[in-house]
């Protein structure tokens, strides 16, 4: 593996993590939105999900980001009965999304992001002290 490989691999990476973030955030975003109808169904969590990926030009396998999957966990149910959204009996369906969940996965892809970061970096520094080398 040359310099330029994993640099190509290290940026794919980066860019599955920033299109996790972004599922994160929309997530966030709607943690508390609820149906437009009474008794209809609120904002679904979406989840983030990565395949391998050949590039046949580059002879490289790389991560990519599939479209995000909804996740099937059920609704919250809570009492207010003045919510627009709520049903006969005066319960409204809340978003499947945990914040707290949201924050920690929104930390494991920062991180995963600036792993990736770094080996760019590093990358670029020992290919600019080959050149050095080279002069």
């Amino acid at each position: 593996m040359d310099f330029m490989d994993s640099l190509k691999i290290s940026a794919a990476g980066m860019k599955a993590q920033a299109t996790r973030l972004r599922t994160i955030a929309e997530n966030i975003a709607n943690a508390n939105s609820t149906a437009d109808t009474p008794g209809g169904d609120p904002y679904r969590r979406k989840i983030s999900t990565f395949r391998a990926v050949l590039d046949r030009a580059l002879g490289l396998e790389l991560v990519q980001a599939n479209k995000p999957v909804l996740d099937q966990s059920p609704f919250e149910m809570r009492h207010d009965p003045n919510n627009p959204a709520a049903d006969e009996k005066g319960y409204v369906k809340m978003p499947n999304v945990k914040t707290l969940i949201e924050i920690a996965d929104m930390r494991e892809a920062e991180r995963s992001y600036n792993a990736n970061l770094k080996v760019i970096e590093a990358s670029r520094s020992m290919l600019q002290r080959a050149l050095d080398l080279l002069r």
